[in-house]
This record gives C-alpha cells, sequence and structure tokens, in this order.
C-alpha cells in the first residue's frame, strides 16, 4: 500500500515517538516519552500568542544576544511597557512557523501566562490532553502537567515554552522544563531582575528603551500603517521621542493620540511640554516611584482629555478610576454594569451644565459599554473578548490612580468593593474562576487604598475573601490572608477593637481547617479572654467565642472540656437569648455532638430530636436549617446502633437536598456520602460502593481533584473498595490519598496522619492470608463534618 503525504507524516510521528528512549538528568530517573496516538494532530500549540503590535520594532540588539544563546534558557527582563513580551511572541511566531519556509519548525509550542502558577498547570494540563499522554486522569491538572514536564525532558521532538511575565520564579521553579536534552527550550518575560533569573543556566538579558532609532521609525511606521503618515514630522520625532524617554508604553499613548486627534507632532510637543500647574498637581515628579518620569504620566493624560473630548457620556474618568483599583491582570468585564457601580457612576459624571447637577438622568449600561469601548481604543484599557476579564497595564493604572482626588479615594474604593461583593457567587464552587479572580481584586483593591476598606468599618469584602479560600479548600492560602487581616485590624483599630477580635475568630477556623489544632485551641482560648474582659460574659461575641473554644477543645480531643463549655454555651443562650432562638438552636445541637463524641449516645440522639422537632416547628419542614438537623438526627440514629432508621432517614435527607437545593450543591454531596455509609454499615455494600463511585466522580467534576472534600470522598471509596474485598483497588486509591493530603494538606494536618495509618492497614490487609473477611471494611472512612457547623465565621 502506498501512502499518501499525510499518511507518510503520520508514519514518521509514530516512528519519532517509539524513539524516544529513557535519560538520565542528574539523579532524576525520566521515563521514556509515551508513545502518542496517531491521532495527535502536528504541530501542538498551545496557548494564544500576542499578535505583532501595531509598527513593531525587531530591537536588533536584543534578539541578538537571543540567538547567541539559542539552546539554553532566556529570560527577558525589564520594566513594564518596555515591550519583552512582544519579543519574545516575536520569536515565538518565528521558530513556529519555519516549517512553512522550509525550517525545521516547532513540534511543540506553549504560550504560557506565568503570572501565577495555576496558570502554569492549567496550561501544561491542556498540552498533555493535545498529546494523548497516557495515564493522564480527568479532571486532575497538577497530575497531566508533571506527565507533560515528564514528556518534554524525554521526547526528541522540538518544542519551546514561553513563560510569560513570571512574578515568582520560586513558586515556578518547580514547573519549569529541563531543557537539558537540548531539543527545546524555555523562554521567559520578568519584571524582576534578581540573581535568580540568571541561575541554573538560563541566561539573563534586560530588556530597555527604545533606542533614537527605534524610537523614530516606531512613530513613522505606526503613523503610516494608520494612514496617517503627514502627520509624521522628521524634524519633531526625535525631539518627541526624547521627551516620551524612548519608553515603548508612552510612544504608544502619544501615536494613539496623534492619530485619534489628528494633530500635528508640533502641536503635541507644545502639549507636552506644558507645565501648567494643572499637570504639575496631577502628575507630579515625586510620585513616579518606578522611575518612569514625567514624560509618561503627561502623555497618559493626554490621552485622557481626548478621550474626554470624545465621551458624550462623560463617564470615561470615573470609570477609571474605579478599574485603576482593580487587578491589572483583570477584573469582571460586567463589573461596571452591576447596579452599585451604575448608581455611582451617576453621582460621579459631571454634568453639562451646572443646573442639571442634580437632575442628570440615571447612567445606562449602553453608555457604560459605549465609554469602555472609547477607553479601548485609546488604548487606556484592554480586552481580549467581548466577555473576557477587562485589563489595564499596571502602570497605566498607577498614572490614572494619581488623578483621583484624595478626598474622593475611600468613596471610590468602597464603591469598587462593593461592585466585587455583589458579583460573588453564593456557593463559590458553582464559578470557581470568578471567585479566583474577585480574590484577587480584592487583595489588589485593599492594598491600593488601604485603610479605605477598614474605616469606619470593615468592608464585608475583607472576610468573604477568607470564607472563599476556605470553601475553595485553600486552607494554608486562608490561614495566611487570616494573620495578615489580624495583624492589620491590630495596627489599624487597635489589638481590643471588635473588628480585630472577629478577625482572630476567623483566624481560628483558619488554623483548625489546616490542622493546625493547637495554634487554633490557644488562639480561641486568647478571643474568647479578650472577649469576656472587653465585651463582658454575656454579649453575643462572647458568647459566639466561648461556643467557638468548644468546638477546638473537640477538635483536639479534650473531649469532656469540649462538654462542659457546651453546656454552658447552651444555658447561655436559653438565658440571654431564647429558647427558641436561632443560635439557641444550634447550641442545642453542639451540645449533642459532644454528647455523642463523650459516648452519650443516647442523650445526642434525644437533643437531635429535639433539634429538629424545634426548626420543623420554628423554620418550616424544608428550611436548611432543618435539612441539616435532619441529616443530623440520621448520623445519631447509626451511632445508636437503630441502622435501619439511620438509613431511612439519610435516603430522606439526600431526596430533600437533591429537591430543595440541586444535586450539585456540596451539602447535596455530603448527604450522598452519608447515605453511602449507611449503606455501608447496613450491610448493602455494593450500594455503598456504587454510591461511593458517584460521590468521587461528582466531587472531582464540581469541586477540583484536590479539594479536601474530594479527597474524603476518594478516601471512602477506598474504604467501600475494601468492604467487598477488593483490597488491592483499596490499596491504591489509599497510596494516593496519602500522597494527595502530603501536598496539600501536608504531613503533619489530622488528616493526612489519618491516611498514612490508613495506608499501613490496607497494606496489611493485601499481605493477610486468608484475605480478610469482606464485611469488615480494612480501612476507615474519615468521619464527616456535620452539616451544622459549630459556629460560621463573623
Amino acid at each position: 500500500m502506498v501512502l499518501g503525504d499525510s499518511g507518510q507524516r503520520r508514519v514518521r510521528q509514530q516512528a519519532q515517538a517509539y524513539r524516544d528512549v529513557t535519560q538520565v538528568a542528574g539523579d532524576m530517573h525520566v521515563h521514556p516519552a509515551p508513545v502518542q496516538s496517531p491521532s495527535v494532530e502536528w504541530p501542538v500549540w498551545v496557548g494564544d500568542v500576542p499578535r505583532p503590535a501595531a509598527a513593531f520594532q525587531p530591537r536588533t540588539q536584543v534578539r541578538t544576544k537571543m540567538e547567541a544563546t539559542r539552546g539554553g534558557d532566556v529570560v527577558l527582563s525589564g520594566p513594564g511597557g518596555v515591550g519583552k513580551s512582544q519579543l519574545a511572541a516575536s520569536l515565538a511566531r518565528e521558530l513556529r512557523d519555519q516549517e512553512h519556509s522550509g525550517g525545521a519548525g516547532l513540534d511543540v509550542l506553549l504560550w504560557v501566562r506565568a503570572t501565577r502558577t495555576d496558570q502554569v498547570i492549567s496550561t501544561y494540563a491542556e498540552a498533555a490532553g493535545r498529546l494523548h499522554l497516557p495515564e493522564v486522569v480527568p479532571d486532575d491538572e497538577e497530575g497531566a502537567a508533571r506527565l507533560f514536564l515528564r514528556w518534554l525532558t524525554a521526547t526528541g521532538r522540538r518544542w519551546l515554552v514561553v513563560l510569560d511575565d513570571v512574578t515568582d520564579l520560586t513558586a515556578v521553579r518547580e514547573w519549569w522544563p529541563d531543557s537539558g536534552t537540548g531539543r527545546g527550550w524555555v523562554l521567559a518575560t520578568s519584571r524582576r531582575e534578581d540573581a535568580q533569573l540568571s541561575g541554573q543556566g538560563r541566561t539573563l538579558i534586560r530588556v530597555g528603551l527604545y533606542t533614537d532609532s527605534e524610537a523614530c521609525a516606531y512613530l513613522q511606521r505606526r503613523l503610516t500603517d494608520a494612514g496617517h503618515a503627514h502627520l509624521h514630522d522628521p524634524t519633531q520625532a526625535g525631539e518627541m521621542a526624547a521627551e516620551l524617554g524612548r519608553l515603548p508604553l508612552a510612544l504608544g499613548h502619544a501615536a494613539a493620540y496623534l492619530i485619534n486627534k489628528r494633530t500635528t507632532m508640533a502641536d503635541y510637543l507644545t502639549l507636552l511640554r506644558d507645565t501648567s500647574s494643572r499637570l504639575g498637581d496631577l502628575l507630579p515628579a515625586s510620585a513616579d516611584t518606578e522611575g518612569y518620569g514625567r514624560p509618561v504620566t503627561a502623555s497618559l493624560l493626554l490621552s485622557l482629555d481626548a478621550v474626554e473630548e470624545a465621551d458624550a457620556s462623560r463617564l470615561a474618568r470615573p470609570l477609571l478610576h474605579l478599574a485603576s483599583l482593580m487587578d491589572p491582570h483583570g477584573h469582571p468585564a460586567t463589573a461596571w454594569t452591576t447596579p452599585e457601580a451604575l448608581g455611582y457612576l451617576h453621582t460621579a459624571r459631571p454634568p453639562q451644565r451646572r443646573w442639571l447637577r442634580k437632575h442628570h438622568p440615571p447612567v445606562t449600561k449602553t453608555e457604560v459599554h459605549s465609554a469602555l469601548e472609547l477607553l479601548r481604543t485609546y488604548a487606556l484599557i484592554t480586552q481580549d473578548t467581548t466577555t473576557a476579564p477587562l485589563r489595564m497595564h499596571a502602570l497605566t493604572a498607577r498614572a490614572v490612580r494619581e488623578t483621583i482626588p484624595p478626598s474622593t479615594l475611600p468613596v471610590t474604593a468602597r464603591i469598587a468593593a462593593d461592585t466585587i461583593t455583589s458579583l460573588w457567587p453564593q456557593h463559590d464552587h458553582e464559578e470557581q474562576e470568578l471567585a479566583a479572580l474577585l480574590r484577587a481584586n480584592v487583595v489588589n483593591l485593599d492594598q491600593l487604598t488601604r485603610p479605605a476598606l477598614w474605616q469606619p468599618a470593615l468592608h464585608p469584602c475583607i472576610s468573604r475573601v477568607s470564607h472563599s479560600l476556605t470553601e475553595a479548600g485553600l486552607y494554608h492560602q486562608a490561614i495566611e490572608y487570616d494573620e495578615t487581616t489580624v495583624r492589620l485590624s491590630s495596627s489599624i483599630h487597635g489589638p481590643d477593637h471588635p473588628e480585630t477580635l472577629r478577625a482572630r475568630n476567623n483566624l481560628v477556623i483558619s488554623y483548625s481547617d489546616g490542622g493546625r489544632v493547637q495554634d487554633a485551641l490557644d488562639l480561641a482560648e486568647r478571643v474568647l479572654a479578650d472577649r469576656e474582659r472587653i465585651l463582658g460574659a454575656d454579649d453575643p461575641g462572647t458568647l459566639r467565642a466561648r461556643n467557638n473554644l468548644a468546638n477546638s477543645y473537640s477538635v483536639a480531643g479534650r473531649v469532656q472540656d469540649a462538654l462542659d463549655l457546651a453546656e454552658r454555651v447552651l444555658a447561655d443562650y436559653e438565658r440571654i437569648l431564647d429558647p427558641d432562638h436561632p443560635l439557641t438552636l444550634r447550641a442545642r445541637n453542639n451540645l449533642a455532638n459532644s454528647y455523642g463524641e463523650a459516648g452519650r449516645v443516647q442523650d445526642a440522639l434525644d437533643l437531635r430530636k429535639r433539634v429538629l422537632a424545634d426548626r420543623e416547628r420554628i423554620l418550616g419542614p424544608d428550611h436548611l436549617e432543618t435539612l441539616r438537623a435532619r441529616h443530623n438526627l440520621a448520623a445519631s440514629y447509626g451511632e445508636a446502633g437503630r441502622v435501619q432508621d439511620a438509613l431511612d432517614l439519610a435516603e430522606r435527607v439526600l431526596a430533600d437536598y437533591e429537591r430543595i437545593l440541586d444535586p450539585d450543591h456540596p451539602l447535596t454531596l455530603r448527604a450522598r456520602n452519608n447515605l453511602a455509609n449507611s449503606y455501608s454499615v447496613a450491610g448493602r455494600v455494593q450500594d455503598a460502593l456504587d454510591l461511593a463511585e458517584r460521590v468521587l466522580a461528582d466531587r472531582e467534576r464540581i469541586l477540583g481533584p484536590d479539594h479536601p472534600e474530594t479527597l474524603r470522598a476518594r478516601n471512602n471509596l477506598a474504604v467501600s473498595y475494601s468492604a467487598v474485598g477488593r483490597v488491592q483497588d483499596a490499596l491504591d486509591l489509599a497510596e494516593r490519598v496519602l500522597a494527595d493530603r502530603e501536598r496539600i494538606l501536608g504531613p503533619d494536618h489530622p488528616e493526612t496522619l489519618r491516611a498514612r495509618n490508613n495506608l499501613a492497614v490496607a497494606r496489611d490487609a493485601v499481605a493477610a492470608v486468608p484475605q480478610p473477611d469482606p464485611a469488615t471494611p480494612a480501612i476507615a472512612p474519615d468521619p464527616q463534618p456535620p452539616p451544622d457547623t459549630p459556629e460560621q465565621p463573623i
């Protein structure tokens, strides 16, 4: 059979894949690259290489240095706005397209936004999928990314990985591909210039300003390509470039101004050199801590003036003020059409006539979109697609912020915070990417405007970040964030201020979630002592602190201390509030938890029956708190050995959650997991296994493969495997659970220690002869946190 060109090419690709052999790099053994499926479409290009900038200058001197280092990794370093990414994109496109011009070309090209490690992992995982690498586990992005790194090390194909905008080399280091084989290399860009960038064989090339000739060539070509060559004046171009400091970003703003205003270079220079007090007051040289100088800020202000002249809506400046406070890497495109933003813009835009100041019409979404489009025209903001996040270059944002009158900055900051809060999804798992974007914007907003979000009262968005991190299972990040919040609140409000006490309470919860049990206990005791001293023994905040300390005692295994305090908490709530108050009902439920932990099973059962009856009477049968009480009563039936009652109620609870919430809600998933446990206890091991498999699949799909709840589901599936006698499957899964928990939670987290014990038991079960009784699971399930938590963060 004679193959056509495409068939011959596929055969060559398969042959090349088979020639990949095991290599050894130092002490690390690298496995052979897996044989690729014929379905792989070569070349493989992942990520969007930026399109060529208008009038792009090749930067000959920099390119010469880059060519001289071919075969080794290169880092392009320099301040923002000098064109590092465009240089990297130019070389990437050149190497990518060599095949079309008779060269070797690239088999694999990745363009990776490397500002955060999760961006790197996601892009690598996408590449692993495009390459159809074996062993890739669906939804396990990190695992897929590591497989891709191994493939790069062993493959004989030509590859290039561009890591654009590396901000934290320490975090990216473990994801830096090994180019030692000479078949591929890494090209990175970074604003940093420290010694780490040039380590491990990397060549650091600093990218600076345009040369005089490059700056003049840029202006001439930019104006000519736009159809306005007549605006270019060779005698003025050099002066204009010098006045702008030959900074590519500044030249881009200036050229856009010339094109949009049809003004001459001479007129532009006259405006640029204007030293009126307005420019001097709004953009003082002393505020330029980044070292960009007056020309950049003056150029930006001229562009803004031009925008305002064309802006019939008069919204451009207030929109820029808001956007300049957001994360430069992007904020939601819908932010400025929320009711909060529209209300602010209604009062912030200047009226056309003084007598209309209090009577100008409401701002419409159409007006906002029109103003944003004008800002995009003048390159003050960027957006890849109509639904993609809005971005503003950090330098542009800095210059705009300095035009915000200091007296209005706190109000603007809190409006931006109101907007962010209004966009937050009710449940982070429903829109995880949006939640992550909002967290980044809160952090950026607070850093830029502090203490605007702290005074006169703490804005809710500050605490929302902590809750969001916890909901995402990012316990260590939550601890770091809450520790910072406590430190800042102590500095801004004082150590005894209620906001500081609330911040400490949230840190207690983060410590507990993160497995730092003793730290949580120590801080909980301090919080209670402080609240009793400052607020009094009967203040609601003190009661909450006492309740949380009881929970900390429970987590620490101090069962009797937890029980004693839980009894006092309930008595206090019944005395100070009301026997039917929601907090009293919650305290009653928590005391039932303590009874169960202390082995007082009947007392726990009796109290949970009362809680359920109270909530059905007060809140109704379908209220979420009622469902939680029903859920907890099912657990009590199980503890009391009433297996069928527990099973019947667990089935009803799941049906209620699926009907009232939705099948994918985290509480529904938890109810499904608990029903699987009830099936197991009732001896319906196959039903338990089937449901456990579904729970794991659901949590991997909804929460992600690394969420702590997913890890619990994975452990519980191992229990189900053990219960049906599939001890090897149980062992394999137990090994993965331990590895995951060590990586995500740390080696000393209580759940990691439990996983390590479970793995030892599973290994013993596999080695046992004869095999153990399938009815007795080899490993223990994770204790499922009750849905009615002891105390929500405040």
